[in-house]
């Protein structure tokens, strides 16, 4: 797809280095700051795939800018300026290596866990007689490692603490902000007529301050069902209607990939990418409640790299 940027070769003024991840390429300013740029790549089982999607950076970029000005109130956060519909600029961080994974439902990785006859996720004690999709008592923290390579693991709480990982006093004020940060997340889609089933944080530290970093209450990050309908559907153990990048995931399936070894990503046609990004836009005006406006697709890498001159230049 011509009109998606699939890949960017910037060097940004006092540019230090450069991470090119799934998704996101991030640009070290002077050691002080991150140009985040949101490319239009989708990954699914851990695989780039081959094709870009029109609009999905700047889909999840918005998204996650939203979010991230909705509660800065509970926790300060990286993000400085969004110079770009693509572009976060923000504070650079020393990352905390966990993931602070938080779920009010059964369901996904904790649901095959259960499934399997688990009764404790990262030293969750889960109760017996629960059903796939159902609501737990209180959201429950799964914290993950943060993988440089592979998958990242299953932690517990008590496993970060004796490792070192984290300090006692520093993880549970991040269990403490991880739930806050979630409540508000669950407020925000009710009244969207949505469920935020699950998300994930990361966080940092900045002079000696913990800093929110990254995406949060992306699809790509968090999972939302349809308010409409979960009871009956829970009732009927019928698949709850969702509202994330499942749906890829499903087509991938379909056709045969599953990112195992020796399986070929199916042939992606500019039809089925615009589909997909159609399903990205719908998922932005369900999540934000607000029209998406489509930026202009012609010279996208020239566009961003004027912006975030600009913007650089004038710091």
């Amino acid at each position: 797809m011509s009109q998606a940027l699939t890949k960017t070769d910037f060097n940004f003024p006092g540019q230090k280095s450069v991470y090119h991840g799934k998704v996101r390429d991030v640009y070290n300013i002077h050691d002080e700051l991150l140009v985040m740029v949101v490319t239009d790549r989708i990954s699914a089982f851990d695989v780039i795939l081959p094709e870009g999607i029109p609009y999905k950076g700047q889909v999840l970029n918005q998204i996650a800018a939203k979010f991230l000005d909705a509660t800065n109130d509970i926790v300060k956060n990286w993000k400085l300026a969004t110079p770009d519909p693509m572009v976060t600029v923000g504070l650079k961080c020393e990352p905390y290596e966990v993931e602070m994974v938080i779920r009010g439902y059964l369901t996904g990785h904790a649901w095959r866990e259960y499934n399997e006859g688990k009764r404790e996720l990262c030293g969750v004690k889960l109760p017996d007689g629960m059903k796939e999709n159902q609501q737990f008592d209180k959201p429950i923290i799964t914290p993950t490692t943060k993988a440089k390579e592979g998958h990242d693991e299953d932690i517990s709480k008590n496993g970060i603490i004796a490792q070192g990982i984290v300090s006692k006093a520093e993880y549970e004020q991040l269990e403490a902000y991880t739930h806050a940060i979630y409540q508000r997340g669950c407020e925000m889609a009710d009244a969207m007529g949505l469920i935020l089933v699950d998300t994930k944080y990361e966080f940092g530290k900045k002079n000696g301050e913990i800093i929110l970093m990254d995406e949060i209450h992306t699809p790509d990050s968090s999972r939302y069902f349809y308010k409409a309908g979960y009871e009956e559907k829970l009732a009927k153990n019928e698949p709850q209607k969702q509202l994330s990048k499942e749906f890829v995931r499903q087509w991938l399936i379909e056709n045969g990939f599953q990112g195992k070894e020796g399986q070929k990503v199916p042939y992606m046609s500019p039809e089925y990418c615009l589909s997909v990004s159609d399903r990205y836009i719908e998922l932005y005006e369900n999540i934000v409640g607000e029209k998406f406006v489509k930026s202009d697709l012609t010279n996208l890498a020239g566009r961003i790299e004027k912006n975030v001159t600009e913007f650089l230049n004038k710091k």
